[in-house]
């Protein structure tokens, strides 16, 4: 069996480079590593070239950034073309220490037909688990992010992450690294790009609950999620863009009545001012 790995490239080629390099010690099947740049820059583009090149990857050139899922969507498209079954998703700077991951993923996905959406534990450079998350609640507890100012930071990992310590059939899960069917993905018309970046995890937790299926979080596979929160650019920037998927999420799939969704969408908001005003006040400083 051979399992397409899509990995989306945005300036990031050091980081493609390392991450193929863990790929390829996959054991137990065959993969396709399939680099799907998203408009870089010249150089990270000649860079990925060369990367292809070198370990017989499949380049895939994107003329336009449309975002982070219509990107993937490429790769995706191009994986369930050639006659594959699954597609593993990965960002540029996730490390795969276990040689076996892969195949324990896929082994989850032929024992269960209810799973569309199989991942494991992630774990970042701060030593926090990143999965599973929990499901995105409704309006009615929208405003927890001023009760959250208050407490207490946990020690281990964040407060809308689920329990990481054993396997279980899960809500969501993060979208930096995950094992997908594809005919599930063409179900439901490939992953939504109508968000630019941001809430494809709210978005594809809800597509699945919507037609029936499950996910399920692996707790004894893990990957390291490499990536520098100082590299990511202007976390303003950033923020407008979580503002507008998460308005777009609200609309659209939270299920939520009309007053409800208009809460919620206060309360996102007030959210998103308040900490945009405080990310600029720090530049300042």
């Amino acid at each position: 069996m051979t399992i397409p790995i899509i990995i989306l490239n945005y300036n990031t080629s050091a980081d493609c480079r390392k991450c193929v390099s863990f790929l390829k010690q996959q054991e137990g099947v065959n993969t396709e590593i399939i680099l799907v740049d998203n408009c870089s820059k010249k150089e990270s583009l000649i860079a990925l070239r060369v990367l292809a090149a070198e370990q017989g990857c499949t380049l895939i050139e994107n003329k336009e950034n449309r975002g982070y899922n219509a990107g993937n969507n490429i790769g995706l498209r191009y994986a369930a073309k050639k006659g594959y079954e699954y597609a593993l998703i990965a960002n540029p700077d996730m490390e795969f220490p276990q040689t076996d991951y892969l195949l324990c993923l896929v082994d989850k996905l032929l024992q269960d037909s209810s799973v569309v959406v199989v991942a494991s534990d992630i774990v970042g450079l701060d030593g926090l688990h990143q999965n599973p998350m929990f499901r995105d609640g409704d309006w009615r507890g929208c405003f927890g992010w001023l009760t959250s100012l208050l407490k207490k930071k946990k020690a281990d990992t964040y407060d809308f992450i689920d329990n990481y310590t054993e396997s279980h059939y899960c809500s969501k899960v993060s979208g930096c690294c995950f094992l997908i069917r594809l005919n599930f993905v063409q179900s439901i018309g490939y992953l939504d790009e109508n968000v630019f970046l941001y809430c494809e995890e709210a978005i594809l937790s809800r597509q699945t609950e919507q037609k029936g299926f499950r996910m399920y979080y692996l707790a004894d596979k893990q990957v390291v999620h490499a990536h520098v929160k100082n590299e990511k650019g202007d976390p303003v920037k950033r923020f407008k863009h979580w503002k507008r998927s998460r308005l777009y999420f609200i609309d659209t799939y939270s299920g939520d009545c009309w007053f409800g969704r208009e809460i919620a969408k206060l309360s996102m908001r007030m959210y998103v001012g308040i900490f945009s005003i405080i990310m600029r006040i720090k530049k300042m400083l």
